[in-house]
């Protein structure tokens, strides 16, 4: 059986009323790989915005595996300490990552960052020396649409993301990057400027399945 793990922060956990993107993800696979497979992860919550907590089980469709390791304000500086130990317990094959966007909004700068990638695999693998990774760079957000400085970081981040997972991809344990959604539009694809909202979500899970589909032949193209 083949183990995804999805990592990320707000836009990955979703919040109560939410398909969420890892939904869309499984459906695509259920219908397109060939093997067995799961979605494995510490969690299981949504983020709750009246409790402030991630304590909801509110799935707009809960009939899903809905293991995850993702939380809301959590980044590559949060997951780092967290992936070996969430690795080794849930044995995971593929790491479906989507961080960053906390990092450089509130945390560290694209250098910075970028360390925290690299010391992220290096836990991944350290737990499962054969792990697979596919990494999606930081995704529009209306932030990034009016503060020009962060703009620049997250363009920056995205330039030292491909050129990390390049250093590190390896044939014993490979890292892809997924490329951005094409047509991603914060005002239609998101619900407040940051988090997707149905169509968003189809199109981050479109970008984690092409990418697995044109790096390793997993599962086919992407259809809504």
């Amino acid at each position: 059986m083949l183990r995804f793990m999805p990592v990320g922060d707000s836009m990955t956990i979703g919040s109560a009323g939410d398909h969420t993107w890892r939904y869309r993800l499984w459906q695509h696979l259920c219908r397109s790989y060939g093997g067995t497979f799961t979605l494995v992860g510490p969690r299981e919550t949504l983020y709750d915005k009246l409790a402030e907590a991630p304590t909801s089980y509110a799935y707009a469709e809960p009939d899903f595996p809905r293991a995850h390791l993702a939380g809301w304000g959590e980044g590559w500086l949060h997951m780092a300490p967290l992936i070996g130990e969430a690795v080794r317990s849930c044995r995971a094959d593929v790491l479906l990552v989507s961080l960053g966007l906390i990092d450089l909004g509130f945390y560290t700068n694209a250098e910075q960052t970028a360390e925290n990638v690299r010391a992220f695999a290096a836990e991944a693998r350290a737990a499962n020396r054969r792990v697979r990774m596919v990494w999606l760079p930081v995704t529009p957000n209306v932030r990034a649409e009016t503060d020009a400085a962060f703009a620049t970081e997250v363009a920056r981040f995205n330039e030292l993301l491909a050129k990390t997972a390049a250093d590190l991809d390896e044939p014993g344990s490979p890292v892809l990057l997924a490329s951005p959604p094409p047509s991603y539009d914060v005002d239609t694809d998101t619900y407040d400027g940051t988090h997707p909202g149905t169509s968003g979500e189809h199109k981050i899970a479109a970008a984690f399945a092409e990418a697995m589909y044109q790096g390793w032949d997993l599962g086919e193209p992407y259809e809504a």
